[in-house]
């Protein structure tokens, strides 16, 4: 059983909906440990394969970082490392915190490391895109004069939509005017409309805005609950 508080999912997007899958969970105790999850059965139909480190189903351990994870982060001998951990409010190098902070993304896959919300947190605060800004703007992520105006510093406002066919828990993500941009992840979007329902404060807050062809994610949001902004 993973420990409360000591583990990271591991998600896919597939490239063609850009939808999430959460396809397994990385713990880090006295081990590192390695399970896939009940729900990467629905991310192999749609497509995605197992990784080729973890054919099988069922809970692999190591005394280090699996090398498959560890070369998704800088070296720790390189020379602006120090700027790296910084950037990450990191005082040393862990491998494990930086994946947790990082997520791990590279541009040559799908993959992503996200930190989960759990339901004994009392506070969170969470940096992700903002999901299906594509599709609602209509922008196909090469016409970015379709999308809403938004800027950076920009307070975001989120609304539940209980009846979505795909997500129940969903979440849409608007801006000040009620313009719907897209959602917040699927991956966290129980865990926020739990909150959201017992009347918990938010924050919703642009952190970056990048208007260029072919994006996919272009509003990166910073969620904090409760609202650590004076509205």
């Amino acid at each position: 059983m993973l420990e409360f508080d000591n583990y990271l999912y591991l998600i896919w997007k597939d490239p063609k909906t850009r939808q999430n899958f959460t396809i397994g969970k990385l713990s880090h105790n006295k081990k590192y440990k390695f399970e896939y999850c009940k729900t990467a059965t629905a991310a192999e139909n749609a497509g995605w394969t197992r990784l080729d480190a973890f054919p099988e189903s069922k809970t692999y351990e190591s005394d280090v970082l699996f090398p498959v994870f560890s070369s998704r982060l800088p070296d720790r001998k390189r020379r602006d490392i120090e700027k790296i951990l910084e950037k990450y409010a990191l005082d040393e190098f862990d491998e494990f915190e930086l994946l947790r902070k990082s997520g791990a993304r590279l541009p040559i896959d799908t993959y992503e490391f996200v930190d989960p919300i759990f339901p004994e947190t009392e506070s969170i605060e969470r940096d992700f895109y903002v999901m299906g800004i594509r599709h609602h703007a209509a922008c196909e992520g090469n016409n970015c004069d379709l999308l809403p105006p938004v800027n950076v510093g920009d307070l975001l406002l989120l609304k539940e939509e209980p009846k979505n066919k795909y997500d129940s828990f969903a979440i849409r993500v608007l801006t000040n005017q009620g313009a719907h941009l897209g959602y917040i992840p699927r991956y966290y979007s129980q865990a926020i409309a739990e909150r959201l329902q017992k009347g918990m404060t938010y924050s919703c807050e642009v952190l970056e805005v990048t208007s260029e062809s072919n994006c996919s994610e272009c509003i990166k949001v910073r969620l904090n609950m409760p609202c650590k902004i004076e509205k």
